[in-house]
């Protein structure tokens, strides 16, 4: 939510609009605490609603995908496309997606071997996307997806999620891909045994990346056929 930029994962998009033979997108959106939500979601939801205009692409088969608060974006994302009517996407690819503001309230977590994103990096994280403590009863589902209710979520597209065992995010992001199914939405959830945050980033060429890496166009390529 508060670094990054679309530059870094420019060779990841090569990559996947290359292997899909599709149309790649990367939002540059603004950042927090300087901009908190909404704004960088409102920026990707303006960014699919361009998308969707161009001559090139089908507005039917667009597949939305981010990693980390990336994912918590693109979580966001097809709940608040869902809510507004402009573009449904088909697919959704949820990478160790940040999507529970209220996981910074547990302490029952043992994080000694959490790597790259702790319970303190989430608190601030949340902190400045939010404007406001993390578990605040007012926070909207558009920011912290896994507060959506089971009605909204039914009318979810389908998903892909992936998250390792030793993330911080896992046990938020298994509960939001059982939540699915219970109601009705096709979710593939892959969970790596012993993987840590942002794991792929750092073992690009481990055999568990690669398979993580597999599955997840394995799903787009999938979507994209539909």
């Amino acid at each position: 939510m508060v670094i990054g930029s679309p530059a870094q994962d420019d060779a990841l998009c090569r990559r996947l609009a290359k292997r899909h033979g599709a149309v790649v997108a990367a939002v540059d959106y603004r950042l927090a605490p300087e901009h908190p939500f909404p704004a960088p979601l409102d920026d990707c939801h303006d960014a699919l609603v361009w998308l969707a205009s161009q001559p090139d692409v089908d507005p039917n088969r667009i597949v939305i995908a981010g990693a980390s608060a990336g994912g918590g974006l693109t979580a966001g994302l097809a709940l608040l496309a869902q809510d507004r009517g402009d573009v449904r996407p088909a697919f959704q690819v949820l990478v160790y997606p940040m999507i529970d503001d209220r996981t910074v309230l547990r302490h029952d977590l043992d994080e000694r071997n959490f790597r790259m994103w702790t319970n303190r990096s989430n608190r601030y994280g949340w902190s400045s996307y939010l404007g406001c403590a993390p578990g605040s009863p007012d926070v909207s589902v558009h920011a912290a997806p896994a507060r959506a209710t089971d009605n909204q979520l039914a009318q979810l597209p389908p998903a892909w999620i992936g998250v390792g065992s030793l993330d911080l995010f896992h046990d938020e992001d298994v509960l939001y891909a059982e939540r699915l199914r219970s109601v009705g939405v096709d979710c593939e959830l892959n969970v790596v045994p012993g993987a840590f945050h942002a794991f792929d980033g750092l073992a690009r060429k481990a055999p568990v990346t690669r398979g993580f890496n597999a599955s997840r166009d394995a799903a787009i390529a999938a979507a994209l056929a539909d």
